[in-house]
């Protein structure tokens, strides 16, 4: 294997004898470990790990690591997955009508500071097209009505899956996903909202929010699932206001703290930081990257 930064995730029970076992067998195969990560869940009796490693000067190709590592992990019943950081992911956003989120995205991906490919921009508006020709990103326009829903998410999936999408990001789309749609990516969709739900849902919650004189307002990045907004948070944040904002300045506070919130969300996840179990999601801090 050529030098490279190798990342396991690893979810199983939790029993003794774990940190040693992996480790152990990482250094018989000649790896350096970079960072080590874990955490007890003790409530559940469940055993998280991320581990980072170097495969400089290692002699064992990918193949011959994942045989020999399911040896380990099948007694122990792990759940696990590798990532060789060889190659970026493919990434889409999909957006209604709202710029910010998007803006910020492909800002943070043209600069870098997204580890990425963005292969496509859709949205069911033509609105923000001129933000994808300012991005030079392809973009695509598939209206949606009530009608033609399962037709157009359809041709939403075909796009995706000939261009090898690895990660969708719900940039403020606003179009409820199909059950079907979302199982064919498990784990593989972001979405972005504000913190009122479910308290203000439905049209203008910034008004609702300002008639109930809220004193903090924010925003959630989560895995989108079949239930709806209730996916496994990934990122939160949240900001202190008074009885001095108004809608308008209470809607500007929340995007800038959407967009902060989502860009951690996405990198976290392209960045494999983030190991699911049940409805929770385990964000591993960066060790250093």
């Amino acid at each position: 294997m050529k030098s490279q930064v190798v990342t396991f995730l690893i979810k199983c029970p939790d029993q003794k004898g774990l940190v040693a076992k992996i480790t152990n067998f990482f250094f018989e195969r000649g790896f350096n470990i970079l960072s080590c990560q874990q955490y007890v869940n003790s409530i559940e009796d469940k055993y998280f790990m991320r581990v980072r490693l170097n495969a400089d000067g290692t002699n064992i190709s990918k193949k011959e690591l994942e045989k020999s590592f399911l040896k380990l992990a099948e007694p122990l019943q792990f759940d696990w997955s590798v990532n060789y950081g060889d190659k970026k992911q493919n990434v889409a956003i999909m957006v209604s009508h709202t710029s910010h989120n998007l803006y910020d995205l492909l800002e943070r991906y043209k600069e870098g500071r997204l580890d990425c490919n963005v292969k496509m921009i859709i949205s069911n508006h033509d609105k923000l097209r001129h933000i994808a020709d300012m991005f030079d990103v392809p973009f695509y326009h598939l209206p949606v009505t009530k009608e033609t829903k399962q037709d157009q998410e359809a041709q939403v999936k075909q796009l995706l899956d000939t261009n090898e999408v690895d990660l969708v990001i719900m940039a403020r789309y606003m179009q409820i996903l199909s059950s079907d749609f979302i199982n064919h990516y498990p784990e593989r969709i972001i979405n972005i909202h504000h913190s009122f739900l479910p308290a203000f849902q439905g049209a203008n919650p910034y008004k609702k929010a300002y008639e109930r004189g809220v004193k903090l307002i924010g925003a959630t990045a989560h895995y989108a699932t079949e239930d709806l907004d209730e996916g496994p948070i990934i990122e939160q944040d949240v900001k202190p206001v008074t009885h001095e904002s108004t809608p308008t300045t209470l809607k500007r506070i929340g995007a800038d703290i959407e967009k902060l919130v989502l860009a951690r969300a996405v990198k976290c996840h392209l960045n494999n930081q983030i190991i699911v179990s049940g409805n929770r999601a385990i964000v591993f801090p960066e060790a250093g990257e």
